[in-house]
């Protein structure tokens, strides 16, 4: 049986909007804010993520796991980013020391030592808007929508009627497969597994996690089986399909899509003209 995401009803802004309209928006959303290294252009885009988090009526107890894991995944690359320098290389070439810190002890004759620029600093800074809202738009999807306007959505948009089911499968693939596992490790621990007491290297662990492993894959592939001779019996693939839910634009939806073709045309055009590279301000080199 498939699962789906904690989808729930709620006033909020995405579910405003029809579920073609706001996919399109957020692609839109995705590719405009990659064009893009300067801070001042991506406050745009984070201003834009934070509104719609604010108005998803989405509450923090239903997805603190994912906003601490978005959290500690954007600080840990981008702090490390910021000790190392990499990846900024390719957008800056010189570098303005503010400050260097030393620590107060050596490692065998060796004390260790952090440039603090200018340049690390703002691509840092202009790393994390960038991330959070590329994160942030991208985790509310699965929260805000209808699982079950997935493939009429695709459809909708579209794609060969494969392609839509085919996305319609793999959105509910995780949360079932998580559930799977969660299942799987319960029945094991009521036999007596206790997985928070593997030892050994890693390949000992990966082969003591066995019980774990190999039924859900298993589960996962007579599941699939069982989804492939249900298409099958219902002739899936001979014909165009029909859909018992009809998804229908409103004008709200075509002013979206609208303001979403005019955010990736004049994303583009200022990429065009040289704007929208990384910046500093003058001041601070100066």
């Amino acid at each position: 049986m498939l699962v789906t995401w904690r989808y729930k009803k709620r006033r909020s802004l995405i579910q405003w909007f029809d579920p073609r309209a706001w996919l399109i928006f957020f692609t839109s959303f995705i590719f405009s804010t990659l064009f893009f290294w300067d801070l001042r252009f991506l406050s745009f885009f984070l201003a834009i993520a934070l509104l719609v988090v604010f108005t998803s009526g989405i509450r923090w107890s239903e997805m603190r796991r994912a906003w601490l894991f978005i959290g500690g995944f954007v600080f840990f690359f981008t702090f490390l980013t910021f000790l190392t320098g990499r990846g900024g290389m390719e957008v800056y070439a010189n570098e303005h020391l503010i400050r260097r810190l030393e620590a107060p002890f050596t490692l065998f004759g060796w004390r260790p030592a952090i440039d603090v620029t200018v340049e690390r600093s703002f691509f840092a800074l202009s790393q994390m808007a960038r991330v959070f809202s590329l994160a942030s738009m991208t985790i509310l999807i699965p929260y805000s929508l209808n699982p079950a306007s997935y493939g009429i959505a695709f459809r909708g948009l579209g794609f060969p009627d494969k392609i839509a089911y085919a996305m319609d499968l793999t959105m509910r693939f995780i949360p079932t497969y998580g559930r799977d596992f969660q299942l799987t490790l319960d029945a094991q621990r009521a036999r007596g597994y206790e997985l928070e007491k593997l030892s050994g290297g890693l390949f000992a662990q990966v082969r003591k996690m066995a019980p774990l492993i190999v039924p859900v894959t298993i589960h996962a592939i007579i599941g699939s089986e069982d989804i492939i001779d249900a298409m099958d019996l219902r002739a899936f693939g001979v014909g165009p399909r029909t859909w018992i839910d009809q998804l229908h634009y409103r004008h709200r939806d075509r002013i979206l899509i609208a303001l979403a073709i005019l955010l990736f045309v004049a994303s583009l055009l200022l990429t065009f003209i040289g704007l929208g590279e990384f910046w500093v301000p003058p001041a601070l080199i100066s």
